[in-house]
């Protein structure tokens, strides 16, 4: 607790101002990479960097969850040998960080349609998750071969299914109803949401729940987002004032 006393207070935030659950589009290990004259997959293992500093950070500074855009179902139109490195990679990371999490008192899970990912990347998600499960601190999610589009369409299927089946009556349908129905059922919505290299646009990342979340775009590219990056998004949300469309307080 004094550890996490004094980050809030080298970051002059009021604990009340962080938020909850940080969202991050971790774009531009490809440019960076080219940037530097190096192939592609070298921008996505230095990416792994950056995807430690912050969430160890998270974790320090007490946030209740951080879910990271790792993989769209768009993704896979790229090059097949990329594909292959991005599983090995992920693979890799999984096994490596396992101890992390059970050390950093981290509870593990993933979102997306896990089904369509290779075997042994499955297999190691599955064991993070089950070794992880009674853990009490940071929330970290990997969303896979997520879109959220795609979320909601298999929201939306699986309530048509209950409606057919007789189990759902259609004009008990509310908000609350489609959310439990999303993979992020039980999950905060995001307060906080970052993209990296400074593209202004959400690239189909949980549409719904977004839709009262603080946006902060920066032009750095993933592999070179720091711990002090992470520090001025932080600073940039605490300063902002939430109004969820309602009129500012007195």
């Amino acid at each position: 607790m004094a550890q996490v006393q004094a980050k809030l207070v080298e970051l002059d935030i009021p604990r009340e101002k962080l938020p909850r659950h940080v969202a991050i589009i971790m774009d531009g290990n490809g440019r960076w990479a080219r940037r530097h004259g190096l192939p592609r997959i070298e921008g996505h293992r230095r990416g792994v960097r950056s995807v430690r500093t912050v969430v160890e950070e998270s974790c320090r500074l007490g946030l209740q969850q951080l879910t990271l855009y790792c993989l769209s179902v768009e993704n896979w139109k790229r090059p097949q040998a990329e594909l292959e490195f991005l599983m090995l990679l992920l693979e890799q990371y999984l096994r490596e960080e396992r101890q992390e999490i059970l050390d950093q008192n981290i509870r593990f899970t993933a979102i997306g349609r896990l089904e369509a990912l290779p075997a042994n990347v499955r297999r190691e998600l599955d064991v993070n998750c089950q070794v992880s499960r009674d853990n009490t601190g940071l929330v970290l999610c990997l969303a896979l071969n997520y879109g959220g589009r795609a979320e909601i369409t298999d929201a939306v299927r699986a309530l048509a299914r209950q409606v057919r089946a007789g189990t759902l009556d259609p004009e008990s349908i509310t908000e609350d109803t489609i959310g439990q129905a999303l993979y992020t059922a039980g999950m905060p919505d995001p307060d906080l949401l970052i993209r990296t290299s400074g593209e202004m646009r959400v690239s189909n990342f949980l549409l719904w729940q977004i839709s009262y979340a603080e946006m902060h775009i920066t032009p750095k590219c993933w592999p070179e987002f720091t711990l002090d990056d992470f520090h001025a998004a932080l600073r940039d949300y605490a300063q902002r004032q939430r109004r969820f469309g309602g009129l500012p307080s007195s």
